[in-house]
């Protein structure tokens, strides 16, 4: 059970605290190109921030397709 929750726990711990660091308003989308600069920063806790930023967004976009395709099949 718990390896189903490890999204929940490692993106509910400090919400908004990438956006804050790249200056971008919470109710905004961090560009892809901020967070491509961050996963080169020099900083190790942003690095990881950014990389898990971008893993949950490439996520999210193949759960969206699966259900999309299952859908329409029935």
């Amino acid at each position: 059970m718990a390896k189903r929750k490890w999204m929940q726990k490692a993106f509910g711990k400090h919400p908004g605290k990438l956006h804050r660091r790249l200056h971008v308003p919470e109710d905004e989308k961090i560009p892809s190109r901020k967070l491509t600069k961050a996963e080169h920063s020099s900083d190790p806790s942003l690095r990881r921030e950014a990389a898990l930023a971008k893993t949950g967004k490439r996520l999210s976009r193949k759960t969206h397709r699966r259900r999309h395709r299952t859908s329409r099949r029935s």
